[in-house]
C-alpha cells in the first residue's frame, strides 16, 4: 500500500481504477463495507483501489474552533485501510483554496483528471465541492456523463444504530470503549510519547508511562484495560485517564501501566488500544486502599487484554 500526500506523486499505474472519497475517520465497519465494494470494482475494472481522504479534515480548516477531535492519525488510517485491501491512500493536503472548488471542479480535476477513475464508490450521505453542494445525485449525473461507474453503498446498521464516526466519538467520550470497538474494524487506539511524571507510580510498585502529544480523541476519565505496543510487541496495559485525587492532584493525565514490562520508555512513542472500561477515577481514603484496588485492576486487565486473550 502506498500513502500519497501530493497528487504530483500519483503515478500512472494508480490511474484507471476505483476511487472512494471520504474522511474515513476511525475506519469503522461502515467504511469497511465501502472498501470491500471498492476493491471488487477495482478488480473488475483491472485497476487499483484508491481511498482519497483529507489531511487535515475539511472541518479543521473551515471551523477550526468547532472541529471534532479526530479518531485516527493519517498514518493509522492508511494502515487500517490497507488491511481492508486498498492499494493506495491519498491524504490530500486540505487548504482553503481546495475547499473552494465547486462540485464539478472537484469531479473533473480530482476524480477524472488526477485519479483517472473508472469507478467511484460512496455512501448515500456523501457531499463534495464548495459548501458541500454536491451530493450523490449530482455525482451520479457527472459519472453518467463521463462514463464512470458509480456504486452507492448503504450505511451499516448495528443494534438499530447507523455506524458512523460521530457515534463512535460519542461512545468514546462517554467511556464506552467496548461499544466503540464493536463499530470499529480494530479497537480504538491512541498514540503518544512517553514523558516524565511525578514518579509516584514507581514508588507504589506500579511504574506508569505518562503519554503526551496525542492528537486523537482521548476517552473520558476512568480506568481502562487495554493493550500497549512497544516496538510492535503487544503488552497488556492498565490505563488511567484523569487526575489522581487520592494525592490531591487535579491535572488530567493519560498514564499507562504495562504489565510484564521492564525497561526505559522515556521519549519513546507507544500506542495503546482500549478494550474495556473498568471503573471511575475515585479518591481513596488511604494508600493501602488504592493499592488494593490497583491490584484488582491489574488482575482484571490481564484477563481482558493479555496478548494471548481474544480481542
Amino acid at each position: 500500500m502506498r500513502l500519497i500526500r501530493q497528487l504530483e506523486d500519483f503515478s500512472a499505474d494508480l490511474r484507471a481504477g476505483a476511487v472512494a472519497v471520504g474522511n474515513f475517520d476511525g475506519v469503522h465497519r461502515g467504511h469497511a463495507r465501502i472498501i470491500r465494494r471498492l476493491v471488487e470494482l477495482a478488480r473488475r475494472h483491472g485497476g487499483p483501489a484508491i481511498a482519497f481522504t483529507f489531511d487535515p479534515p475539511p472541518a479543521a480548516v473551515l471551523r477550526p474552533d468547532r472541529a471534532p477531535p479526530v479518531l485516527t492519525t493519517t498514518e493509522r488510517k492508511a494502515e487500517l485501510l490497507a488491511r481492508l485491501g486498498v492499494d493506495a491512500v491519498v491524504a490530500f493536503p486540505t487548504n482553503a483554496e481546495f475547499l473552494q472548488l465547486s462540485a464539478r471542479e472537484f469531479f473533473e480535476r480530482i476524480l477524472v483528471g488526477s485519479l483517472g477513475a473508472k469507478a467511484v464508490v460512496e455512501g448515500p450521505n456523501f457531499f463534495f465541492g464548495r459548501q458541500r453542494l454536491g451530493n450523490v445525485e449530482l455525482l451520479a449525473d457527472f459519472c453518467r456523463q463521463a462514463g464512470i461507474e458509480l456504486d452507492v453503498v448503504e450505511p451499516l446498521v448495528l443494534h438499530g444504530e447507523i455506524v458512523s464516526s460521530s457515534r463512535i466519538r460519542n461512545h468514546l467520550s462517554q467511556g464506552r470503549v467496548a461499544e466503540a470497538a464493536v463499530m470499529l474494524t480494530e479497537p480504538y487506539r491512541v498514540r503518544g510519547s512517553v514523558t516524565h511524571g511525578a514518579g509516584r507510580g514507581a514508588s507504589l510498585g506500579f511504574p506508569t508511562a505518562n503519554l503526551a502529544g496525542a492528537i486523537t480523541l482521548i476517552p473520558c476519565e476512568g480506568i481502562y484495560a487495554g493493550r500497549a505496543y512497544v516496538d510492535g510487541r503487544p503488552l497488556a496495559a492498565a490505563i488511567s485517564i484523569g487526575p489522581n485525587p487520592t494525592f490531591n492532584e487535579s491535572a488530567r493525565k493519560l498514564e499507562v501501566f504495562l504489565l510484564d514490562f521492564d525497561g526505559d520508555l522515556y521519549d519513546r512513542t507507544i500506542e495503546v488500544d482500549f478494550r474495556a472500561r473498568l471503573r471511575d477515577v475515585i479518591r481513596f481514603h488511604s494508600v493501602d486502599q488504592l493499592l488494593e484496588q490497583m491490584n484488582r485492576d491489574v488482575r482484571e486487565t490481564r484477563q481482558i487484554a493479555a496478548p494471548d486473550s481474544p480481542l
